[in-house]
């Protein structure tokens, strides 16, 4: 009997080992690794592909707003069908000619500074779309990474739970324990059976939004990647201004100031110049005519449109102040919250995890020698469990805060116009 019940409690100890029979991976599944699965969502990505029509749109508009007024073509006759000498179309004088718009105060220049600080915004919004789409990815990748920890955790906890009820079993059998052993037992393996349960659901939906965020399919995940932690050294500083928050910021301020100078340029007339051929009907003679059209600016005169222009520049400029001090106060929490999730996770997953699997070990052992009571087995395999829990917890934070500081810190391009 003695070897039976220690044969039987022995195998607690090696459920880790159970895990492989449980929904063993098969090596021929391809691991889905992040970089894959950023490149994956890259291509597929709607926001990626509105953000690249909006710098085409953006290049469309430089092109139309470098391009000259059209001249027109005019044609006109007089003196038709009146009295007199000027019955029928005996007086007809008939002109035909051109005329063009002449933009003064360097109006087209301004409109090409407008469109170009826009084309700027647009491509700074494109790689801003980039790098939130690589956090979504990233993030959705480590809730289905820690997913699938959690599952794996719960169903060594299913399997234990069902080693220690045939372990009470076999004592009760034996007369030496009571009834209540076994039932706390069983009451154990149900509650593990449950958070199981629990966990694979979560798996399930967890791994389904990934799939979905990057258009493929994905059977494992790269296990690697999620134990990981990176050394967190000292960073490079790098200034607000060179984000890609604090760049986008400022390419708002550089459209708002285009438009003071387009408004500014707006209050200079455009002249219309033109030059015609008249042809005399009664004489059949040629004449030339000349033209010359300035709009007299008596009721808008171009004023209201510059303080509008220049109010709406000194609230970019505001918010420009506004966004760099925001992206300050960011990575400055960021970084303490990543290196503040790197030690605890550090810690979980190594002294703290440690010391939990030995203390389940040896009341592993003293249970089976009868030093421990179920109830010292039991909280041993609580407490290991709760650990492994935390590890994953501690883990999946850390990751997370990690790819929300290389959002932060994403660096924009020396000039935006270079990244398209």
């Amino acid at each position: 009997m003695h070897r039976i019940l220690a044969a039987v409690l022995a195998a607690s100890a090696c459920a880790s080992s159970l895990q492989a029979q449980i929904n063993p991976p098969s090596p021929a599944d391809p691991v889905l690794t992040l970089d894959a699965a950023l490149a994956a969502a890259g291509a597929t990505s709607p926001a990626v592909e509105a953000a690249r029509s909006g710098v085409t749109a953006a290049q469309a508009q430089r092109t139309i707003a470098g391009l000259r007024p059209n001249p027109s073509l005019d044609a006109m006759s007089e003196n038709i069908a009146g009295t007199g000498v000027y019955n029928g179309l005996r007086s007809t004088e008939t002109t035909v000619g051109l005329s063009i718009p002449l933009e003064l105060g360097n109006k087209r220049g301004a409109r090409v500074a407008v469109a170009n600080a826009q084309l700027d915004r647009a491509t700074l919004y494109a790689a801003m779309t980039q790098a939130d789409l690589r956090l979504r990815v990233t993030q959705a990748y480590n809730d289905a990474a820690a997913a699938e920890r959690r599952l794996v955790n719960a169903r060594e906890q299913v399997a234990i739970a069902d080693e220690v009820l045939r372990g009470a079993r076999v004592r009760v059998s034996a007369g030496r324990a009571s009834p209540l052993e076994e039932q706390r037992a069983d009451i154990a393996r149900l509650n593990a059976q449950g958070a199981a349960e629990r966990a694979e659901r979560s798996a399930s939906v967890a791994m389904a939004n990934l799939v979905r965020l990057i258009g493929r399919g994905a059977t494992r995940l790269d296990a690697a990647w999620f134990t990981r932690i990176e050394n967190m050294g000292p960073r490079r500083r790098l200034a607000a201004q060179d984000t890609l928050a604090g760049a986008a910021a400022q390419a708002d301020l550089t459209t708002a100031t285009a438009q003071v100078r387009l408004a500014r340029s707006q209050r200079v007339p455009t002249v219309t110049v033109g030059v015609a051929a008249r042809r005399l009907e009664a004489s059949n003679d040629m004449a030339g005519v000349f033209s010359l059209s300035v709009p007299l600016p008596l009721f808008n005169d171009g004023r209201a449109a510059v303080d509008l222009a220049s109010a709406q520049r000194q609230q970019a400029d505001a918010q420009r102040r506004m966004a760099l001090l925001d992206v300050e106060q960011a990575i400055a929490s960021a970084t303490a919250e990543a290196e503040n999730a790197a030690t605890t996770a550090r810690n979980a997953t190594g002294p703290t995890l440690a010391a939990a699997r030995e203390a389940a070990r040896i009341a592993r052992i003293g249970y089976r020698e009868g030093k421990f009571g179920q109830l010292d087995l039991l909280e041993a395999e609580r407490t290991l469990a709760e650990t492994h829990a935390a590890a994953i917890d501690a883990l999946a934070t850390y990751h997370d805060a990690q790819a929300r500081l290389e959002r932060l810190t994403a660096e924009a391009a020396t000039d935006a116009r270079d990244v398209r």
